[in-house]
């Protein structure tokens, strides 16, 4: 029998970082063991894929794609322990299964959009034509299905058939005759979702042919009636014609629960990351116990009284509400209301401090060191390992001794970040012991700045490096004294000794041109500082001491003309 005569292709409509999708995929897979898994996701990581299932890589993690001749304009792909697309993986890893992307490469997504990529919403949707309910349908196809239900919202909808219902039957069939309804003589959002699916179907025929068993096929639910209809390939080959030829390279960062909050990146943002993550880890007829029983943990940490009597009450006034609305259990709003009303005695407000802690959470996933990445996030984690400095995604408070050589260096590596306009800390004035030889600094990581230090890769390859040629460059192209005195102050406190002599150089040669006193005036105090924290950061202050009485009396006598 030939390879592919028996391949059987088995489509999984999910929904990206659903923990009830995660879990029925999980079952699914399990059931069918299929030999080959395909993802959507850009073809061209693929060989990323087996490092996700790696025992030491902690979740939530993305996959970042950049152009190399534009690393500004990178792609985000996060995944969360509760993504299906990250229980696929793991699964197929252990299984020994074929796993690999099946989306369009990531060189189509740095490309900017042309106007026949527009969805047909944008050209459509106005005063005139008045509401296009294609458009809608576009926008929130679950939507759709929820009013047909009896539902307000797609969100409500999809999570009590779906993601928290204990029982939900034969979902991805189900699912995927849905959509197919909802797609039926539905014109495509744009041209660049058919050149997708038409990669998608290719891709998917290739496995065909390429293998002898189950196929399984996990993508967004949308996708799954065009996925399954025919095509002809070489229509799909046309469409895809003129692939833009950009270089990219691709890696692991880490990804923040916080900003699995937020609708960026690929897939849609998470409500409520926490509760999705609780939705995953506990057993469901445990999920509403060990809820109520961790936001009471969390107002007793805060100092509140809590009794268990009020826990009982809290659980049962959760179960009430979900019945009387008919859920199949209770879900994050019955917990909110059932706990405002008996752990925080009616108080809104109180519930408040506690509930980002408990809906999103504070988790940053963490690289293997195994894994390949950009050498400056390569730099940036050698550094974090030795000055104990662990990225936290909630905001914290770091003071700094500058005599201490543990204070120092870790000073040094957050001003060499701030110079590379990485903002994992920024200074704090707050507090009466901020000085010469003290630092405050608030620091809170996010996933923005693995994407700045990408960008930052054209400067140099570890962080001392790309730091002193980035300020080297803004030297170069300083406006002002001033602008120019601020940037050797800022290489001064990054211990970047030839970015300071070179500043240290322009301020020289700028100064004795000029006879303008209010610029002149205007370089002293950020001078006057580097003299004065020199001291701290053990540079030679005696050239900047010799520079600053020159432009102070320069300046002094330039004043009155």
């Amino acid at each position: 029998m030939g390879a592919g005569v028996s391949a059987e292709v088995h489509y999984f409509g999910i929904r990206h970082h659903g923990p009830g999708s995660a879990r029925r995929l999980a079952e699914a897979l399990a059931e069918l063991a299929p030999v080959s898994v395909l993802i959507e996701g850009p073809a061209d990581a693929s060989e990323l894929l087996p490092m996700l299932a790696d025992p030491a890589m902690v979740a939530p993690v993305a996959l970042l794609s950049y152009p190399l001749d534009d690393p500004g304009q990178a792609v985000f792909w996060p995944f969360a322990a509760f993504s299906p697309e990250y229980q696929a993986v793991c699964w197929a890893v252990g299984a020994g299964a074929a796993v690999r992307f099946i989306d369009l490469p990531t060189g189509w997504r740095t490309e900017k959009a042309s106007p026949e990529d527009t969805p047909p919403e944008d050209e459509t949707n106005n005063a005139a034509a008045g509401p296009n309910p294609d458009a809608a349908l576009h926008r929130d196809p679950l939507g759709t299905l929820a009013k047909a239900a009896g539902y307000e919202d797609g969100e409500s909808w999809w999570r009590d058939v779906i993601e928290e219902n204990p029982s939900p039957g034969p979902i991805f069939s189900a699912v995927g005759e849905a959509m197919a309804a909802l797609r039926q003589d539905l014109p495509l959002e744009s041209r660049f979702e058919a050149q997708r699916e038409a990669h998608m179907r290719l891709e998917i025929a290739k496995e065909r042919k390429a293998t002898e068993g189950p196929i399984a096929v996990v993508c967004g639910a949308w996708h799954v009636p065009a996925l399954q209809a025919r095509h002809a390939a070489k229509d799909d080959r046309a469409l895809l014609k003129g692939a833009p030829k950009r270089k990219t390279a691709a890696t692991w960062a880490p990804w923040t629960a916080p900003r699995l909050a937020i609708a960026s990146g690929y897939g849609a943002g998470v409500t409520a990351p926490g509760w999705c993550r609780h939705l995953w880890e506990t057993p469901s007829e445990a999920v509403t116990t060990r809820w109520i029983a961790r936001t009471g943990r969390r107002l007793r940490e805060d100092g509140h009284a809590i009794s268990t009597a009020s826990l009982i009450e809290a659980e049962r006034l959760a179960k009430a509400l979900a019945a009387l609305r008919d859920r199949p259990q209770p879900g994050f709003e019955e917990m909110r209301e059932a706990a405002i009303a008996c752990l925080c005695h009616g108080n809104a407000l109180l519930w408040e401090t506690v509930a980002r802690d408990l809906l999103i959470g504070s988790e940053v996933g963490e690289i293997p060191d195994g894994v390949p990445l950009a050498p400056l996030l390569e730099d940036l984690k050698r550094q974090q390992k030795a000055t104990r400095l662990k990225p936290d995604a909630l905001e914290k408070e770091l003071s700094l001794d500058l005599r201490s050589e543990s204070g120092l260096t870790r000073s040094t590596l957050l001003h060499r970040l701030a110079a590379l306009g990485v903002g994992w800390g920024r200074p704090s004035d707050s507090g009466s012991s901020r000085g010469t030889f003290r630092e405050r600094w608030l620091l809170a990581w996010e996933p923005e700045h693995a994407v700045a230090l990408v960008e930052n890769l054209i400067y140099g390859a570890t962080i001392e490096q790309a730091a002193a040629g980035r300020l080297g460059a803004r030297m170069a192209e300083a406006a002002s004294l001033a602008d120019l005195a601020d940037l050797t102050f800022t290489a001064m406190t990054a211990q970047l000794k030839v970015a300071t002599a070179e500043g240290i150089r322009l301020l020289t040669e700028r100064a004795a041109l000029t006879d303008e006193g209010p610029e002149m005036l205007a370089a002293l105090p950020p001078l006057a500082d580097a003299v004065r924290y020199g001291r701290a950061r053990a540079v030679d202050g005696a050239q900047l001491a010799a520079l600053f009485e020159r432009i102070a009396v320069q300046g002094a006598l330039a004043l009155p003309h």
